[in-house]
């Protein structure tokens, strides 16, 4: 039995793609590329985690094709909310979970047991900009009302990542990794509330996507910080190989 992650699938198959870029380079044919990864990794015991971005789909219906071609990879799957996944109402992640009962797992608010481990997440969110540069591509300042906007949703974040933690730690968990889909850092920084929290509860691991394109693979913290491992697991990042997590 082996865990593992990948993030940002931006499948399409009940909608029209809109997304530049998305038709060359390594986005070319990514859904076959990684539908034979999986089948080739992955076990009916193992669990595999999307880390968000599962759909360009606007809504279930639209998205219903998507999660049907998620329902046909190997092993359990586990789906975390992403910035583009508008099909998935916060609200509503019980009824989600209801639908697909047996077949995919919605992870929010509430917890994924992995034997003695408790995978726990939430879409998170962090500060992107704008942000001012001088000539040499050095931030020399940002925009402070967005800064402001972006501090009220990641207390939204924390908030339904506590809840998660806590749901776990209600029925005995005491080990946890958490799934983010967006990093848990903005390029700023080295640390910030979603660590702090992670290493608060002990977590082991914090394992994050959103960040794709080359520009972007860099733009958080990777490696182990205060004993915390950090993990980048974006679709176009990882060649669509998804990442082993855990044994």
């Amino acid at each position: 039995m082996s865990l593992f992650a990948i993030g940002d699938l931006h499948l399409h198959f009940g909608c029209e793609l809109k997304a530049r870029g998305q038709t060359t380079g390594v986005w070319r044919g990514h859904e076959e590329r990684f539908q034979k990864n999986c089948a080739a990794l992955i076990g009916p015991e193992d669990t595999l985690v999307l880390a968000g971005d599962h759909s360009w789909g606007k809504n279930l219906q639209q998205a219903e094709p998507d999660l049907e071609y998620i329902l046909q990879l190997p092993g359990r799957k586990v789906l975390l909310r992403g910035n583009h996944d508008m099909f998935w109402d916060a609200g509503k992640t019980a009824a989600l979970n209801e639908r697909y009962r047996g077949s995919l797992f919605f992870l929010q608010n509430n917890y994924f047991a992995y034997g003695d481990t408790a995978l726990v997440g939430t879409k998170g969110f962090t500060f992107e900009g704008p942000f001012y540069l001088d000539r040499r591509g050095r931030i020399i300042g940002w925009d402070e009302r967005e800064a402001v906007r972006a501090e009220k949703l990641v207390d939204r974040e924390l908030e339904r990542l506590r809840l998660s933690f806590e749901a776990a730690r209600r029925d005995g968990y005491r080990k946890f990794i958490v799934f983010l889909h967006y990093p848990p850092t903005n390029i700023m920084e080295e640390e910030s509330s979603f660590t702090a929290m992670a290493e608060a509860y002990g977590a082991q691991q914090v394992v994050y996507a959103h960040c794709h394109g080359e520009s972007r693979f860099h733009d958080s913290i990777e490696g182990t910080r205060n004993g915390v491992r950090y993990s980048l697991v974006s679709g176009d990042y990882l060649r669509w190989m998804p990442q082993r997590i855990l044994d």
